[in-house]
Order: structure tokens, then C-alpha cells, then sequence
């Protein structure tokens, strides 16, 4: 029996005055704006928000729970469909049928079209099994394809669910295909016109920005991209003699969700906002389209990727917040390789969890009403609204695919420049690092080759991967290169830039040498002498900096160090320090990349 219960009632009420006056206190007195950012938009983002009015949400296309989407994307279509099948028996409600050239293949897929009857033998498309198509190129021999499997099973195509994955503009900005989208766009039209003339229900075509997303875009440059393209399809679709309705009904979103919750479920609710906003100026009364979510590429690590299954967890959560139709996760090795039966049953689980033991889909819209979802939201619809324009004035997101670029292009260095400064810390490749982590599962290698071009993907991850790469080289060969760390005094004194040093190192693939500490700059050199090690960092704290720190770097030189590195900033011992022999300065907020690279120069 259902009864009210006043727990909230148990607890005095807190005015934002006081809240405001404990935060001061919590921050020692620095004021509360301190704990302002922004997102890679410019959008401002504060501490505390208050209630806002509930805004009317467009829902989730389906009613219920969203699908969830196994990955069939081995190479081999005999062996994508026994995984495709195992998935389907443990839990997944949908396939997300992956192509090799997609922009969501990360290196692997089927080869072609003709592989699909044999990679969804046995897959009951009648039985409401959810199917995403990642297609090639613009789709439509893929889409070809799965409609002759489903005439050939003579099967009712009114019976399936089936989201054939159109994207003729995706195809023209990521350089797919040669053809323009003037010249695809009629072949485009006749496909879906053919499609939903036999009783498919579609949708037929996606606006799929995920590959802008894996570039390094924001979140309202891939919202403003989605937009742009859904509209270009749209105008196709009502030129080549579609009506407005049937052409929107036709078209479903795609999009990358990564772990930040807020900005992941802000995302979702302004697409669903502004694809509204389109359909009312068409004169249409908004109907939800189905918008598919899959976990991002561009977050997940190679090293300590199991911090990867946290990662999708929150862009999980984040999607069903947000209201995604379907959801896809890149499993946690997916950047290693291709992904074995564990890493798929883990992603099929972390859904499960979700769905089935957090009921995240029992309530629509959970985080109307939330001041800091509702300010996000607003202005996410905005940036995107005014991004949409600006391409819209440029002749559309086609014509304006090289400004779009360059804006992508912005942002991506922005980004690189606070990974490498840690201010976006990545937990097991920049922060944290397991030098001698053991390598995780996968059925085959990903490819060594990286994709080119205007919006070529790129994880955060990659600099410090490539240097821990260059460290495992080493030490297949004999050894990692080492970093002696000269620990001066007692552990109070030493202890926390150690610390802080042996991480910085580590995460460039350079082990760090360890010590209990020594009394005199003398003990240290010859400790280092010893260690074999030709880099050596100076660890202590300030007091015994000025005392000892300039002795400390004459000693290691003259033993040899071809590199003596100072944890911290060194103040007004810079200049005597340099003159004693320290060649490099280490210290939070510095740039972790620009650092190690020096470190290993030094190495020789």
C-alpha cells in the first residue's frame, strides 16, 4: 500500500543564504564563483541553480523501456552472427548492425551488404527485435540488402523494427562517398518512397553525429550538425515528392554521449527541443523522433580500460535520462580491438543494471523541473539554434562543411591543450597510471592504420598512449626507461611530490625509481648513480628545497644525469637551479605532454 512519507520534513529547511555561507567556509573564504566553468561552448555552468518550471518534453519516440543494442560487427558474418545471436539470448533487445567504413565501425565491421543474411541468420526480425543500421557510404545497398532478406523470409515488413540508416549527408561530409548530395539526393528520396511503399515503418534516414563528436566537436556544434542535416534530408525527401510528414516521420537522430551526465542528458533533451522547433516551423505538430544514443568513442582509454566500463556507465545512465530510443555501448576494450564475448557481456549488463535494477525508464523525463538540467538544456538549444543558422545562411550544413570543420578544429585543440595539462584528467592514461598493467582480451588487434581527414576521429587518450606505447617497445627489448626519484629528507617532507612525480612519469610510459628518502644531496646522487636510471627528479618540500635543492642538482650532474627535473615550481631558485644542472620543472597545471616529451629527449 502506497503512503506518503514526510522524510524530507525531518530535516530544518536550508535558505540559499546559508548554503552559500557553508560553501564560502568550505572554500576558505574565496568566493563562491571560484567554482564557475564552462563547457567547450561557452556555456556557463555554476554551482547552484534554482528550481525551475517543469518544461514540456518531447518523450521518447516508443513508449517503455529503450532497446537495448548488441554490436554485430566481426568481419567474419558466420562469427558476428553467433555473437549477435549470444547476445540477443543474454539480454540485448536489438542488433546494431555495423559496416566496415561507418563512422561508428572503429576499425572493424562486416565487409559488405552481402554478409547480411548470413550475419542475422537466425535473428527473428518479426519479433520486435530492434535493428540499427550503420551503414557505409549513404546505405542504401545495405538497405537494399535487408529488405530483400525480409522479403525473402516473406516476412510482414509492417512486423519489424528496423532503423535502415540512410545518411546521404554524413556520407558527403565525411567524405564517403565522391557523389554530391545534389546528385544523391533524388536516388536518396526513391530508396525511402521504395522502402515505405513495401510497409516498412522506418525510420528511414539518420542524422548521425557522432562522427563530430569523435572529431573533438562540443556538444552544440554536434547538436547544430544534427539539426543541419536532418533538415538537408528533409528538403531532399519533400523535393523528390514526399510530404512534409511522411519526411520527417522518415528521418532518426544519432548521437555520442560521453561521461559527463550533465552536458550527456541536456544534450538529448535540446535535440529533442529543437528538432521540435524545426517540425513546428513546418507547420507540423511535433511528433518524437527516435533518437539512437551510443557511448563515445572519443573517451574511451587503451590503458586501464576497465575505467572505461565506469565511462559508459555514466553515458549510459546520462542516455535513459535523457530519453534515448535506443542505446549502444562501445564495450571497454573497443579501442584495443575487437571486443570478446566478456567486454560484450559487460556492456549488455551495464544497460541491464540499469533498466532492470534502477528502472531508469519508469519515468519520463526525470530531470524536468532540475534548475541545472533546465539552464543547460536552454542553453544548449540556443548555442545549437544560433549554429544552425549561421550554416543555415551559408546555404546549409553542406555548404558550410569547411567552416564547420574549423570550428571542430578549435574546440579539438582547446580540448588537447587541457588534456595535456590534466585540467580533463583521464583516469588510467594521464592520471593514475598501472605501468605494468597486464594487456586486456580482444579476438583480433584494431587496425594500426588512423583515418584522415577534415573530421577524422581521435580519442584524448592518444599522446599518452603513444608514449607508454614507446615504453613497452623499450621494454620488450630490455628495459623501460627509469626516472630516479632523488627523495630528500623525511616522507612528511618528500612524500606528496613523489607521489605527484611518480604519476607524471608513469603516465609517459618513464618507471619511476623509488626511495625511502636521504639525508644529504650526496646519499641521493650516489643512490642514483647506482639505480642505473639517467633521469633523476629532485622530491621534497620547499623548506628543504632552499636548503638543499641547488646542491642536490650539482650532485646528480656530476654523476651523470643527462636530465634533473624539479617536482614543483621552483620560485627564486630557477636560475641557480638551471645553473647547477636542472634542466626541467614539473608541477600541477603544467603541461604534462610538452614535459614528458622533453623527458624523453633527454633520455636520448
Amino acid at each position: 500500500m502506497m503512503q506518503d512519507l514526510p522524510f524530507a520534513a525531518a530535516f530544518p529547511p536550508v535558505e540559499e543564504a546559508r548554503w552559500r555561507e557553508l560553501a564560502s567556509a568550505a572554500l576558505k573564504g574565496q568566493p563562491l564563483e571560484k567554482l564557475n566553468s564552462r563547457t567547450y561552448d561557452g556555456i556557463p555552468i555554476r554551482p547552484l541553480y534554482r528550481p525551475a518550471g517543469a518544461t514540456a518534453q518531447p518523450a521518447r519516440a516508443r513508449e517503455g523501456a529503450w532497446a537495448i543494442l548488441g554490436r554485430l560487427d566481426h568481419p567474419d558474418a558466420a562469427e558476428a552472427n553467433a555473437l549477435a545471436l549470444a547476445d540477443l539470448e543474454n539480454g540485448a533487445s536489438g542488433l546494431q548492425v555495423v559496416f566496415a567504413g561507418s563512422a561508428g565501425a572503429c576499425g572493424f565491421g562486416l565487409k559488405s551488404p552481402a554478409d547480411l543474411a548470413r550475419a542475422l541468420e537466425n535473428v527473428h526480425l518479426d519479433f520486435g527485435i530492434a535493428l540499427e543500421i550503420d551503414a557505409p557510404g549513404h546505405g542504401r545497398e545495405a538497405a537494399d540488402a535487408l529488405a530483400g532478406i525480409v522479403a525473402d523470409r516473406k516476412l510482414d515488413p509492417k512486423t519489424t523494427a528496423i532503423s535502415f540508416g540512410l545518411d546521404p549527408v554524413g556520407a558527403v561530409m565525411r567524405g564517403a562517398v565522391k557523389a554530391s548530395f545534389a546528385d544523391i539526393g533524388p536516388h536518396f528520396a526513391e530508396t525511402v518512397r521504395t522502402l515505405a511503399a513495401v510497409g516498412f515503418r522506418g525510420p528511414f534516414a539518420v542524422a548521425d553525429a557522432r562522427f563530430v563528436h569523435a572529431a573533438g566537436g562540443a556538444e552544440a556544434q554536434e547538436l547544430a550538425y544534427a539539426l543541419g542535416a536532418a533538415v538537408a534530408m528533409l528538403r531532399a525527401l519533400e523535393a523528390n515528392g514526399l510530404s512534409l510528414d511522411a519526411a520527417r516521420r522518415a528521418i532518426a537522430f544519432r548521437i555520442a554521449i560521453d561521461g559527463d551526465e550533465f552536458l550527456g542528458v541536456a544534450k538529448l533533451r535540446a535535440l529533442r527541443r529543437l528538432w521540435a522547433r524545426v517540425e513546428e516551423a513546418c507547420g507540423l505538430a511535433p511528433v518524437p523522433a527516435l533518437v539512437h544514443a551510443e557511448t563515445a568513442w572519443r573517451m574511451l582509454t587503451r590503458r586501464d580500460p576497465y575505467v572505461n566500463m565506469l565511462r559508459v556507465t555514466v553515458a549510459v545512465f546520462s542516455a535513459a535520462v535523457g530519453g534515448a530510443d535506443r542505446v549502444s555501448v562501445l564495450p571497454f576494450t573497443q579501442a584495443i580491438g575487437l571486443p570478446d564475448e566478456f567486454a560484450r557481456r559487460a556492456a549488455r549488463n551495464t544497460q541491464l543494471v540499469l533498466l532492470e535494477e534502477s528502472n531508469l525508464d519508469k519515468v519520463a523525463d526525470p530531470t524536468a523541473g532540475a534548475g541545472g538540467f533546465e539552464a543547460l538544456t536552454d542553453a544548449l538549444c540556443e548555442k545549437a539554434w544560433a549554429l544552425f543558422q549561421n550554416h543555415e545562411k551559408a546555404g546549409g550544413v553542406l555548404a558550410a562543411r569547411d567552416a564547420l570543420g574549423a570550428e571542430i578544429a578549435a574546440v579539438r585543440a582547446e580540448r588537447a591543450k587541457n588534456v595535456a595539462r590534466r585540467k580533463d584528467p583521464l583516469t588510467g592514461a594521464s592520471e593514475f597510471p598501472d605501468i605494468s598493467e597486464q594487456p586486456a582480451s580482444v579476438l583480433m588487434p584494431a587496425p594500426a592504420d588512423r583515418p584522415s581527414g577534415l573530421f577524422a576521429p581521435h580519442r584524448l587518450a592518444e599522446d599518452f598512449e603513444a608514449l607508454r606505447d614507446r615504453s613497452d617497445a623499450r621494454a620488450v627489448k630490455g628495459a623501460r626507461p627509469k626516472v630516479f626519484l632523488a627523495n630528500l629528507g623525511p616522507i612528511a617532507a618528500f612524500n606528496a611530490r613523489a607521489t605527484f612525480a611518480k604519476n607524471f612519469f608513469e603516465a609517459g610510459g618513464i618507471e619511476a625509481i623509488g626511495s625511502e628518502g636521504f639525508a644529504s644531496p650526496a646519499e641521493a646522487a650516489e643512490a642514483f648513480a647506482a639505480s642505473g636510471a639517467k633521469l633523476a627528479c629532485i622530491c621534497s618540500s620547499d623548506a628543504l628545497y632552499a636548503e638543499h635543492a641547488v646542491a642536490a642538482a650539482t650532485a646528480l650532474k656530476a654523476k651523470g644525469a643527462t636530465g634533473i627535473i624539479l617536482a614543483g615550481r621552483p620560485g627564486e631558485l630557477e636560475a641557480p637551479l638551471k645553473e647547477a644542472g636542472a634542466t626541467d620543472f614539473v608541477f600541477a597545471g603544467g603541461d604534462v605532454l610538452a614535459a614528458l616529451d622533453r623527458a624523453w629527449a633527454a633520455l636520448g
